[in-house]
């Protein structure tokens, strides 16, 4: 694991100006999110009663017409389905840059530069093939899990229970979704680089252990970066937090592509 965390760090540096563009594609699509949910949001929190002379009773009336315009109301309906929509289009955009970037990967020693564009061309289809077929299984829970929660919540006296129970079928999901996207993804570098996908996947059975250890080491590195310069942003408020959390976006970026590659070197290694 040593060995394809360093070689991917090398792989990561060839790539920067594939990173500078991963920067900039990540920080125009969280501002465009934040756009949209701050127009739903600040409307609502517009009428929250902060000071009001009854206190208590105003915010209770206020919980109780947010609990309203969320159940009776389409503003639940109509905000998933723009987030839906959204996630739909980044869900077509993801397997394209990746073909590009798993392509180039593999033949990062061919030649100077990075080939990305031309990955694109020859491996879209087959990796987003892939990457679509990972997401349907991946999500498929959700058929039944989402309902199971819009009724456990109709339910439940107050939201922490109702975290509390949905709790573990969360955990239960995202193992789920681990366990599906390590095989994929290695068939996913394996039709980038024109290997039989099958391959691909058992090799990712076989080195299961240090694919795990990458997978979860570096985004946790990123995760406590995060939660690091969101405590600072509590401490120095104004234009200096904001800089800040724009400059976690490349450092964010780095590591996920930082990732990405050491997962593509461990595809890669003869032994196996």
């Amino acid at each position: 694991m040593n060995d394809a965390i360093r070689q991917g760090w090398e792989t990561t540096k060839r790539h920067k100006y594939v990173l500078v563009a991963l920067f900039l594609y990540r920080l125009l699509w969280g501002f465009f999110l934040y756009r949209f949910i701050d127009a739903i949001v600040a409307p609502i929190l517009t009428r929250y009663p902060d000071e009001h002379p009854i206190g208590e009773a105003a915010k209770q009336l206020f919980a109780i017409e947010a609990q309203f315009r969320l159940l009776k109301t389409d503003l639940a309906d109509r905000t998933l389905l723009m987030l839906g929509a959204m996630l739909l289009l980044r869900m077509l955009i993801t397997p394209i840059v990746n073909a590009g970037l798993y392509y180039s990967f593999a033949h990062a020693q061919d030649q100077g530069g990075t080939q990305v564009l031309q990955g694109i061309r020859r491996s879209w289809k087959k990796v987003s093939l892939f990457y679509g077929a990972e997401k349907l299984i991946a999500l498929a829970p959700a058929i039944w899990l989402i309902p199971f929660g819009r009724s456990a919540y109709l339910e439940m006296p107050n939201a922490a229970s109702w975290i509390g129970q949905m709790l573990p079928y969360a955990a239960g999901w995202a193992i789920w979704m681990l366990a599906v996207h390590l095989p994929f993804l290695f068939m996913q570098f394996s039709a980038a680089a024109g290997d039989r996908p099958w391959q691909g996947a058992i090799r990712a059975i076989r080195r299961l252990l240090p694919l795990l250890g990458v997978t979860i080491l570096l985004p946790l590195l990123s995760l406590l970066g995060s939660a690091a310069v969101s405590g600072a942003t509590l401490i120095w408020t104004g234009l200096l937090a904001i800089a800040l959390n724009q400059a976690f976006h490349f450092v964010r970026s780095t590591i996920a592509l930082w990732t990405a590659a050491c997962q593509h070197r461990l595809w890669q290694r003869e032994e196996a």
